[in-house]
């Protein structure tokens, strides 16, 4: 499954487009610029994620990719 399927999967379930993510992640502090701040690790997005939309492990993990800036829309 490519990235990108990954993102729409995500869409599709949460009604939650990426650039929502990086304003939901801005508006809980958790962003330093258009990235994550080094301080926020993968586990803290992981139970945001999976307590607040119900997304299992792997889509939440592509939402760190995106907010920490190791993947984007596209890939």
């Amino acid at each position: 499954m490519s990235f990108q399927a990954y993102l729409d999967t995500i869409e599709k379930k949460t009604g939650k487009s990426p650039d929502d993510f990086y304003r939901m992640a801005e508006e809980k502090g958790l962003m330093d610029g258009p990235l994550l701040k080094p301080a926020v690790k993968a586990d803290q997005i992981v139970s945001w994620l999976k307590a607040e939309f119900g997304l299992g492990h792997g889509h939440s993990m592509a939402i760190y990719a995106l907010l920490s800036g190791k993947k984007k829309p596209g890939d």
